[in-house]
């Protein structure tokens, strides 16, 4: 029986981190695919559906936020942003227009291979002790279906990353609780604690999935802040248990 190799899309406008990139994903046993601007990269990407795109930011023709962008549109694929060495601005932008996580160059491949191998493992269903046998929660309006791997506010699909629903499945499956942002980078990106220094990541998530699910983003009553914490979804009442104290 053939094991499905999982697909790489690597986009950068430098021939020898493409190079780099494509032998040593390839070694390692990912199918990779490259792209050398923005253009060509949203062309390979429908052409060849991608498990996961590292996707640089600065490029000819359209950069990787306009990539990002455009990828967001139709698709909820990992995407690994490569940004410049201290420019903080760089790695938020590419957060909020959707990204999962990023790496600052000049990076070490064995770094990037570490995300691949986190991001694509996180953005499967992974189990959490709170979550009930059924595996779907209701909170008010909100519908969380932790099999399939899907949310819904009212009727409404509501389109989460693979990032994004593994943050909201660990808050939820241990609601009330509050998390510290590196317990959460540490949870759900894979993070060792050394690596626990541009904690941003998790407040821009949080932003996201607030933005998405919260009727007043501004005032969460889901995901609320835990003051000199992190973060923390609100206590979910089992059914039966709403009138106990």
């Amino acid at each position: 029986m053939e094991n499905h190799k999982e697909k790489i899309l690597v986009v950068d406008d430098e021939a020898s981190i493409r190079r780099i990139l494509e032998t040593r994903l390839s070694m390692i046993g990912y199918d990779v695919v490259t792209a050398a601007d923005g253009e060509e990269a949203l062309e390979t990407f429908r052409n060849a559906n991608p498990d996961l795109v590292v996707l640089d930011v600065m490029m000819p023709k359209l950069d990787g936020y306009g990539v990002c962008q455009e990828l967001r549109k139709e698709s909820d694929v990992p995407i690994i942003m490569l940004t410049a060495l201290g420019d903080v601005a760089d790695r938020i932008t590419g957060l909020e227009l959707g990204a999962d996580d990023y790496v600052v160059k000049p990076f070490s491949p064995k770094e990037l291979e570490a995300r691949i191998r986190s991001v694509l493992r996180r953005v499967e269903k992974v189990g959490t002790s709170g979550i009930p046998s059924s595996g779907v929660i209701q909170i008010n309006n909100i519908r969380i279906d932790t099999n399939k791997r899907q949310v819904y506010k009212g009727d409404e699909r509501i389109r989460l990353t693979g990032m994004e629903f593994s943050l909201l499945e660990l808050l939820v499956g241990r609601s009330g609780e509050p998390f510290s942002r590196s317990e959460i980078l540490q949870e759900v990106w894979g993070y060792t604690p050394e690596r626990h220094v541009d904690t941003r990541v998790v407040d821009v998530h949080i932003s996201r999935l607030r933005a998405k699910l919260e009727d007043d983003p501004s005032n969460p009553e889901l995901i609320l802040t835990a003051r000199g914490t992190g973060y923390l979804f609100q206590r979910i009442v089992p059914p039966g248990e709403e009138g106990n104290k």
